[in-house]
């Protein structure tokens, strides 16, 4: 297993657990954490034997936000650089927004994703939970997207993410606040699947995670987490159709589906040998990613 500086990263039970740890910090982000991140989520892509990822944080913060100890450079470099023209160069690559490569590199997961919010998550903390799959708090849990009263704006993608989550008028009213508020109203607002005491809350998340390491097929849930993110942004449905209709075809001709059927029928566990790594079907990827130009 990868040592890192800013997280812990655990393997057990099929199910990969990822730690925020900068406790002292509450686990503000910085570009090392930033690069570990993305990291952690190309190993666990990678590795046939993780089936889950659960993000977390370590004390009693998930994540408090950018690291803004260098005078707000923890937000991204200042302006744009110029081009050889003389002009602002908006398309040069180093301005991009390290809180979007992370949620662009969540967003392309192969695995499921849990967070498991343990405390304050604020800015980036908030943020980057955005592009996980099931979010679950703790009551001692608090949101944020405080980034008017820093003077900046949404990153890490949020203003797709956002709104889709929990409907344009919230998101503006979360946003254009910046106010911070408590677990329950997440919940209330569909940003949050359900709210834990103490320590039950990363049982429940491992208690999810386990449910589909357990008893679903690899190849399906990956295919599954794909189809489901990229047609929230189709312009018809018709895109699904074109999508569902290939997945349905490559999966009926695999070993995987024999084995969903017989031991449906033998009244057994199903032992699924499909995997990500070798048996994701021709088809896939189906779509191109943009470029950042």
């Amino acid at each position: 297993m990868t040592e890192f500086e800013t997280l812990a990263v655990d393997v057990a039970d099929r199910i990969m657990t990822v730690t925020l740890s900068r406790p002292e910090k509450l686990n503000a982000f910085n570009a090392t954490m930033r690069d570990e991140l993305i990291a952690a989520f190309d190993m666990s892509d990678a590795d046939d034997v993780v089936r889950a990822v659960i993000v977390t944080g370590a004390g009693r913060a998930f994540c408090a936000g950018a690291d803004l100890s260098g005078n707000g450079r923890g937000f991204a470099n200042p302006g744009a650089p110029l081009g050889p023209d003389g002009k602002e160069d908006w398309s040069d690559p180093s301005i991009r927004d390290g809180g979007g490569l992370v949620t662009l590199r969540i967003f392309r997961s192969l695995k499921p994703v849990i967070a498991a919010c343990n405390g304050p998550a604020v800015g980036i903390g908030a943020t980057m939970q955005l592009a996980m799959d099931i979010r679950l708090a703790s009551d001692t849990a608090r949101y944020g997207f405080v980034f008017a009263r820093r003077g900046i704006v949404p990153e890490a993608c949020s203003s797709w993410f956002l709104p889709r989550i929990v409907g344009i008028s919230r998101a503006l009213e979360w946003c254009y606040s910046g106010r911070v508020f408590g677990a329950e109203e997440a919940r209330e607002s569909g940003l949050v699947r359900s709210v834990h005491q103490g320590e039950g809350l990363l049982p429940a998340a491992r208690a999810i995670a386990a449910e589909i390491a357990e008893n679903t097929a690899p190849v399906s849930v990956a295919l599954t987490r794909q189809m489901m993110w990229r047609m929230m942004g189709a312009a018809s449905p018709m895109e699904a159709h074109r999508v569902d209709s290939r997945g349905v075809a490559a999966r009926v001709a695999s070993a995987d589906v024999r084995e969903g059927v017989a031991s449906f029928l033998e009244k057994r566990p199903a032992a699924f040998s499909d995997r990500v790594s070798t048996d994701m079907p021709g088809y896939f990827p189906w779509w191109t990613d943009e470029p950042w130009q």
